[in-house]
């Protein structure tokens, strides 16, 4: 299972929301880069970036931090204000390995069928999910799609990837929603967990109910959890099916 390291950019700054609310915003880090390279030191292979900026005006703003990060030797997926296929295009040649997109491909089908014929393998899309069902624009709007349907549309378009946020756990280190998670290992999809990590237990947990990976934010940046901790904990068992 890959770690996922969380950078979630405001001003050039690595802050984290609590549930997504941009009037709960910490502090964490005043230099992205030099946080990711501690990451690279401490084995991370990859960073999972959100550029909070970009999300809220529509395009992207943090790009120059992506063509930074690629020189830390970390692999970069990267979402946040990937609206249109230009704003894809442009973070793709940033540098970033995958893009992560979200409201629009649950929305618009044929939008995400032209990225992934044409990005094949590089794009992920985010589900936000609050009590099982899908929401978009920033959590605010509601949809009637629960996540299973939403997941199995969003599959049939050719995307490899999904990043499952359960809202009520983000940012809260409540835990995360490991009964969403072993639902949707039906799918026999790579699915991303994003949301309530409090400690290496709960990375273990997610590897046992079949997830590709996980993003970890608050509780690195509180030393709740160790990067060296999760990676460990990221790996199976002895006697373990990988």
């Amino acid at each position: 299972m890959t770690v996922f390291p969380a950078l979630d950019l405001m001003g050039g700054k690595v802050v984290r929301l609590a549930q997504g609310d941009f009037r709960r915003v910490t502090v964490y880090a005043q230099d992205p880069v030099e946080m990711a390279a501690r990451w690279a030191q401490a084995g991370a292979r990859w960073v999972h970036v959100v550029d909070l900026d970009g999300a809220r005006e529509g395009q992207p703003k943090h790009l120059h931090v992506v063509s930074a990060l690629k020189q830390c030797g970390l692999r970069v997926q990267v979402g946040g204000g990937l609206r249109e296929q230009a704003a894809v295009e442009a973070a793709l040649e940033a540098g970033a390995d995958r893009v992560v997109v979200g409201t629009r491909a649950v929305l618009d089908p044929a939008w995400l069928d032209g990225l992934c014929a044409r990005w094949e393998g590089r794009v992920v899309v985010a589900l936000d999910v609050r009590e099982g069902r899908v929401v978009v624009r920033g959590w605010s709007e509601a949809t009637p799609l629960d996540v299973w349907e939403a997941a199995r549309r969003i599959l049939a378009c050719g995307v490899r990837h999904l990043l499952v946020t359960d809202v009520a756990a983000d940012g809260v280190l409540a835990g995360p929603n490991l009964s969403l998670y072993r639902h949707l290992g039906a799918l026999r999809a790579s699915v991303i967990a994003s949301g309530g990590v409090r400690d290496a237990e709960d990375v273990r947990a997610l590897r046992r109910v079949g997830v590709a990976g996980v993003v970890v934010g608050r509780a690195l940046y509180e030393g709740r959890l160790r990067l060296e901790e999760a990676l460990q904990a990221a790996e199976p068992d002895p006697g373990e099916e990988p």
